[in-house]
C-alpha cells in the first residue's frame, strides 16, 4: 500500500509518498510560500529535485499540485489516486482526548479543533491540510498521528503541575509533551543500532531544532519530556522562550502596558535565541555571527547548549542512570560542536566521543568510542516513516 504523509504548516506543506511494503520513499517534497506566491520542490526517489514556481493561494491548491506531481507522466510515481491507499497527517496536539493515532472522521476533527488553543501555531495549520486532502481525496482513508501520543505513558509525577488540582480536573492542564513521533522513532532506532532490547533500556533523546525538546525513555516508554501543556515550555528554542519565571509575564505586562495576547506572542515568536541574539532564530546564522565576533550571538548559543545539558542531567537523575543519549533533528544531527560541548560536560559518566564519527553527517551513527560507558548516537529522525507505519496499522 502507498501511503501519502502530509505535514502541514501555516505557509508550507511537506509530503512523502511511501510504499508501506518496502518502506521506500517513492517521492517527497515541500510546498513553500503558500498564500504568498508559491513554490513546489519535488523529488522522485533519490533523483534530482525539481523546483517549480506556481501560484498556490491556499493549501487546497498546494495539495492539488502535490497530487499532480505524483501523477505526472514524466516524473510521477503513480498513475491515479487509486494507488494512494491512505493519508497520514501529522497533528501536533491531541490533548488527553487522543492518546494514540486515530482514523479521521468528523468527530475526530472536532476533537482536534478543541485542542487548537493548546497549539495555536500548529493545530490550525494541520487541520487546513486535513480539510484540503478530504476535499480532493474524499474516498481515501485518513489518519491523524499526534505528536503528544508517545508521551501519554508519563506518570503523574512527571505530567502534573504545582497548580490547584481543579485546573487539571476541569481543564486537563498538565504536561503533554511534543515531538513524540520523533522521540519514538529515534529511541527505537537506537535500540536497533545498539542491538539491545528496547524494553529494557534507559535513553535520553534530544530533538534539537528551531523547536526543541528532550525526552527520557525508560523500558520503551516516555517517562518525562521538556515541553509541557504547549510547545512553549522547556529548552530555549529558535523563537520560544522555554522555561521562565511565570511572574515575568505580569512584570513585562505592567512595564510595557501589554495584554496577555501580546505577551504570549513575545514568548512564542520573539524570544529564544532570536530574542537573546537579536540576529536570527536560525542557528547557522548565529554560528556565523558568533564566528565574526558577535557577543550576543555567542551568548545565545552558550545558553542553548547549557539548557540542553541541564535537561539531560536532570533526566539522568530521574532515570537513575542512562544507557544511551541520542541527538536528532536539524541541529542535533548537524552540529558536532553542540554534541561535543554537551558530552564533554558529561565526561564524569564515562562518556567519550569519537571525533571522527562526530563529524559524520546524514546517517545513523554511534559517535561515542567503543570504551564509552554511555553510548551516544546521532540518528536522523524520520517522522514521515513513523507516521506511515502508524497509518498502515490502522487502515490495513
Amino acid at each position: 500500500m502507498n501511503i501519502l504523509v502530509v505535514n502541514c504548516g501555516s505557509s508550507s506543506l511537506k509530503f512523502q509518498l511511501i510504499d508501506s511494503n518496502t518502506e521506500e520513499v517513492l517521492a517527497k517534497g515541500i510546498c513553500e510560500r503558500i498564500g504568498i506566491d508559491g513554490r513546489i520542490v519535488y523529488q522522485k526517489g533519490e533523483g534530482e529535485k525539481e523546483v517549480t514556481d506556481s501560484p498556490m493561494p491556499t493549501h487546497k491548491q498546494a495539495i492539488q499540485l502535490v497530487l499532480n506531481a505524483l501523477m505526472n507522466e514524466k516524473s510521477g510515481v503513480i498513475k491515479s489516486l487509486d494507488e494512494v491507499g491512505a493519508v497520514g497527517h501529522r497533528v501536533v496536539h491531541g490533548g488527553e482526548k487522543f492518546a494514540s493515532s486515530i482514523i479521521l472522521n468528523n468527530e475526530v476533527i472536532k476533537g482536534i479543533e478543541e485542542c487548537n488553543d493548546l497549539a495555536p501555531l500548529h493545530n490550525p495549520a494541520n487541520l487546513i491540510g486535513i480539510h484540503a486532502c478530504k476535499e480532493l481525496m474524499p474516498g481515501t482513508p485518513m489518519v491523524a498521528v499526534f505528536d503528544t501520543a508517545f508521551h501519554q505513558t508519563m506518570p503523574e509525577k512527571s505530567y502534573m503541575y504545582g497548580l490547584p488540582y481543579k485546573y487539571y480536573d476541569e481543564y486537563k492542564i498538565r504536561r503533554y509533551g511534543f515531538h513524540g513521533t520523533s522521540h519514538s522513532y529515534v529511541s527505537k532506532k537506537a535500540a536497533e543500532l545498539l542491538n539491545q532490547p528496547y524494553e529494557s533500556m534507559k535513553m535520553i533523546v534530544c530533538h534539537l531544532g528551531n523547536g526543541a525538546s528532550i525526552c527520557a525513555v525508560e523500558n520503551g516508554k516516555s517517562v518525562d519530556t521538556s515541553m509541557g501543556l504547549t510547545p512553549l515550555e522547556g529548552l530555549v528554542m529558535g523563537t520560544r522562550s522555554g522555561d521562565i519565571d511565570p511572574a515575568i509575564i505580569e512584570f513585562i505586562a505592567q512595564k510595557e502596558g501589554l495584554d496577555i495576547t501580546s505577551i504570549m506572542n513575545i514568548l512564542n515568536k520573539e524570544s529564544g535565541v532570536y530574542g537573546i541574539s537579536g540576529v536570527s532564530s536560525d542557528f547557522r546564522d548565529l554560528e556565523s555571527a558568533a564566528a565574526n565576533g558577535d557577543e550576543r550571538a555567542a551568548r545565545a548559543l552558550e545558553i542553548f547548549r547549557y539548557r540542553v545539558l541541564k535537561y539531560i542531567g536532570s533526566y539522568i537523575a530521574a532515570l537513575n542512570g542512562v544507557d544511551a543519549i541520542c541527538f536528532t533533528a536539524g541541529l542535533g544531527e548537524n552540529d558536532p560542536v553542540l554534541r561535543s560541548t554537551v558530552c564533554n560536560n558529561l565526561a564524569y559518566l564515562g562518556i567519550e566521543i569519537d571525533k571522527e564519527a562526530n563529524s559524520v553527517r546524514g546517517k545513523d551513527i554511534v559517535i561515542s568510542t567503543p570504551d564509552s560507558k554511555v553510548k551516544v548516537l546521532v540518528i536522523p529522525t524520520n517522522e514521515e516513516l513513523a507516521i506511515a507505519r502508524e497509518t498502515l496499522a490502522l487502515v490495513k
